[in-house]
């Protein structure tokens, strides 16, 4: 630079992350300590942030993170079925204070009704079973593996577009349900009309 060189716009964005990223490490450095807030851990991508999954394989995991609901009514919902992830303290005392139940384990000594909160807590593991299907679901089928886009903007709406045709499949087949039972009960109409003209003839 100090020979006349301009950095591009793409060069400037890398140079101050470096610098973000050397500030991170210094100041892990002098107060001893293994993490900070936002931590980079990729100079082309620094949005990305590092996910602890507690895998044998990959414990740690890098990428994008989002939540998904298949419960849209506009209120709070009864219950969350939430990963072992989102069950903090945090997330505890705001579900109770909005009388939401978390799914899992309660915290502390097991109460009195510990063996209806076995039950119920497997009950909870089988309901969640559905949204992992639809996590794989998009990763198999639409485009949720296989982003390949490096901006932010572009691999937030390569993510928004999975999600919307997963949305929309999801219709497609309430639709097709509800032709066939409408289809199913014309037909049995149809068969009850025909059997009371033969009675009455």
């Amino acid at each position: 630079m100090s020979d006349g060189y301009a950095m591009t716009g793409k060069d400037i964005g890398l140079y101050l992350t470096i610098i973000r990223l050397y500030e991170q490490q210094q100041y892990m450095y002098d107060n001893r300590v293994h993490s900070v807030e936002h931590r980079i851990v990729s100079i082309s991508r620094p949005w990305l942030r590092p996910i602890v999954r507690g895998k044998v394989k990959a414990p740690v995991e890098f990428g994008a993170k989002f939540d998904l609901s298949l419960d849209s009514e506009g209120y709070y919902p009864e219950r969350v079925l939430a990963d072992q992830i989102y069950r903090t303290r945090e997330n505890r005392s705001y579900c109770t204070e909005h009388g939401i139940r978390l799914s899992g384990p309660r915290l502390g000594r097991p109460s009195a009704t510990a063996k209806a909160s076995k039950k119920q807590e497997y009950q909870d593991n089988t309901d969640r079973i559905e949204v992992e299907r639809t996590f794989s679901l998009s990763k198999r089928c639409y485009g949720m593996s296989c982003i390949t886009t490096k901006l932010e903007e572009t691999q937030l709406t390569s993510i928004a577009l999975s999600v919307f045709v997963t949305n929309l499949f999801r219709i497609q087949r309430r639709i097709l349900y509800a032709l066939l039972h409408l289809f199913r009960f014309w037909h049995d109409w149809n068969r009850c009309k025909s059997w009371k003209l033969r009675i009455s003839a």
